[in-house]
């Protein structure tokens, strides 16, 4: 994702990198193919006995899922940039229907997911792979040709170059001239004198004082003044090149806490609570729009701040339940019987609310953030950064999993999680992730207190 990413804050342009549909939906036809052509799948099973599949059918199988992985990386952090880019930041009104385009594109992406996670698995279960396969294949194809007939009407970003070299430029420029002083006048650092900035693409950024000993990389030496030779950025950087790694290093530690607020819900799944983000958008933004006076009501930290907090409450939520459940298996005498407990499932829509909210707040709230705050020419690595979050959020989770389980379980304890929940603490493990949670938030309000907002000219 991150090479795709790269290339398309790079030469190729977010619409090229988006073009990654092409791969996502020859990816779907390779895996209809070898679920539907009985030379391409393994053989039906006789009773218990299921013939192995081929080298060649776990090729083809392999291969389509290959293919959906690189288009994904293509499509997921460039295509919420281009929608974004399609609004004019310097014009109030596109700017209030930019933050209502985040909503609606999220909302869409959790519509696909309860298509796919419903219809679409009933499909494959009960009717054939093939047919399940091949009704995306088919909603793949339908979305390449809407695509494909947008494209008079597209605003176009120019690529800015490689943002990765650009900042080896500002880190090595900056080591190689660590013994000049920094002037305390910010006007004598390096700028390109035009109004454009020296990166394609990309607006000027005003100097910040943060990290200052990345501006030693801006500094004119004596030999660069006396031969006039600016060219080499290697040496010498512009202020906008600067600041570009500063806001990269200002949003390190708001990009953290996504981390771990992905690692304490990513592993539940709601569908049901996104899916009417944009009603709630409508009610909530005019009522906060009078109180805070922002056109958009909420910041995009405060949104974030939001959603931390309201995900402490959906783990105090979720661990209130399974006391309630683990008190009614010890009064029906279930607690040695590895059954479900009769509670009704109603008593868990509370945490699912609740999820759903801190989902909407949080995400949609990182898509805007991270997209606003990116310098222009690293808005799709930036949209990736956010969703990194989510994988990154996994693995922190699965890793977390393990540690509780082998410290729970040692000295032939069941420990928190067995396989038997009525003899488990399954609401210590919600409790722990209510901590880490209220542990996060802390750090979030701290990291965006302290945070500068970007300058642009």
């Amino acid at each position: 994702m991150a090479q795709l990413t790269l290339k398309g804050d790079l030469f190729l342009s977010r619409i090229l990198a988006i073009g990654k549909l092409a791969h996502l939906s020859l990816g779907m036809c390779t895996l209809t193919l070898s679920a539907s052509v009985p030379a391409l799948k393994p053989a039906e099973c006789l009773g218990p006995i299921c013939p192995p599949a081929t080298p060649a059918q776990y090729s083809v199988f392999f291969f389509g899922l290959y293919l959906i992985a690189l288009g994904t990386g293509g499509i997921k952090p460039c295509v919420s940039s281009f929608g974004a880019d399609q609004f004019d930041d310097t014009d109030p009104q596109e700017r209030i229907k930019k933050g209502s385009f985040f909503n609606w594109f999220y909302f869409s992406i959790n519509i696909g997911s309860l298509v796919s996670s419903t219809f679409i698995v009933w499909i494959q279960d009960n009717v054939g792979w093939g047919l399940g396969f091949s009704i995306p294949a088919l909603f793949m194809g339908l979305a390449i040709g809407s695509f494909l007939l947008g494209t008079p009407l597209y605003r176009f970003q120019k690529p800015g170059g490689s943002p990765i070299t650009r900042m080896c430029q500002v880190v090595v420029a900056s080591f190689r001239k660590r013994n000049l002083v920094v002037p305390e006048d910010s006007s004598l650092l390096y700028e390109t004198p035009d109004k454009s900035s020296a990166i394609e693409g990309c607006r000027k950024l005003e100097h910040s004082d943060e990290l200052r000993c990345l501006d030693r990389a801006a500094v004119v030496s004596d030999a660069e003044r006396k031969t006039g030779d600016y060219s080499n950025m290697w040496r010498l950087c512009t202020v906008t090149q600067v600041e570009e790694l500063k806001i990269l290093i200002r949003m390190f530690p708001i990009w953290a806490t996504g981390i771990v607020f992905c690692c304490c819900l990513c592993p539940a799944v709601n569908i049901v609570c996104g899916t009417r983000k944009d009603d709630g958008h409508k009610i909530i933004v005019p009522i906060a729009r009078k109180f805070t006076g922002k056109e958009r009501g909420f910041s995009e930290l405060q949104r974030m701040g939001i959603g931390l907090f309201i995900s402490i409450l959906c783990m105090l939520a979720a661990a209130v339940v399974e006391i309630m459940r683990l008190q009614l298996a010890r009064e029906l005498d279930l607690v040695d019987k590895p059954v479900a407990v009769p509670l009704s499932i109603f008593f868990q829509i509370p945490q699912f609310f609740l999820f759903g909210a801190a989902e909407v707040f949080t995400f949609i709230g990182q898509l805007e953030f991270f997209y606003d705050q990116s310098p222009d020419a690293m808005r799709s690595l930036c949209s990736a950064l956010a969703l990194l979050t989510t994988s990154l959020g996994n693995y922190l989770s699965s890793f977390i999993l393990t540690i509780v389980t082998y410290f729970t379980t040692r000295g032939g304890k069941p420990g928190w999680i067995p396989d038997n929940l009525n003899i488990g603490h399954l609401h210590y493990f919600f409790l722990l992730l209510a901590a880490l949670s209220f542990l996060n938030m802390l750090v979030y309000i701290v990291a965006s207190k302290r945070y500068k907002q970007k300058k642009a000219s």
